[in-house]
């Protein structure tokens, strides 16, 4: 299969999955780009069609699943904004004595557990983002070669 695959398909084709890098100097750059490429060229090379419909149905995963992310963790953290913002944070509940000003740092601000689910949702965007870069690395090689490459974790919008 290798030898019926053009140099410039092959280039192509990796140049959709290459485009989705874009999204870090043009905002939707990740969808936008390879759609362009996709579109004018999935007529003539199937390599690059197929190319085009796995970026796009990456790209529109990790989206989703940034979302869902953001969604369950907003409610884990607005349960500890409370906590922030009891009046006695910082001990400036006490201010009212002036020759009695307690600022307990121990007490009043309790730093782990409002940092727990912000530190598991970072962890957890982190996570995507260093998928996305090694899966898209490994995908520009891939049909750089001639090779069909396919992404994991990807739901199929585009068939």
């Amino acid at each position: 299969m290798e030898s019926t695959i053009s140099k410039h398909e092959r280039n192509l084709a990796a140049m959709v999955h290459a485009s989705s890098f874009s999204k870090f100097f043009i905002p939707f750059g990740n969808f936008i780009i390879p759609l362009v490429l996709w579109t004018a060229n999935k007529k003539d090379y199937s390599l690059v069609d197929n190319a085009g419909k796995q970026v796009l149905n990456f790209q529109i995963s990790l989206l989703l699943y940034s979302i869902v992310l953001g969604i369950v963790s907003i409610p884990v953290f607005i349960g500890f904004v409370p906590d922030l913002l009891d009046s006695s944070l910082f001990g400036l509940n006490h201010l009212n004595d002036y020759n009695n000003l307690n600022i307990d740092f121990a007490e009043s601000f309790r730093l782990s557990s409002w940092l727990f689910p912000i530190g598991i949702a970072g962890l957890a965007h982190g996570a995507l983002f260093v998928v996305n870069v090694v899966y898209t690395i490994l995908a520009i090689i891939r049909t750089n070669e001639g090779q069909e490459f396919s992404y994991p974790i990807t739901i199929k919008f585009l068939k």
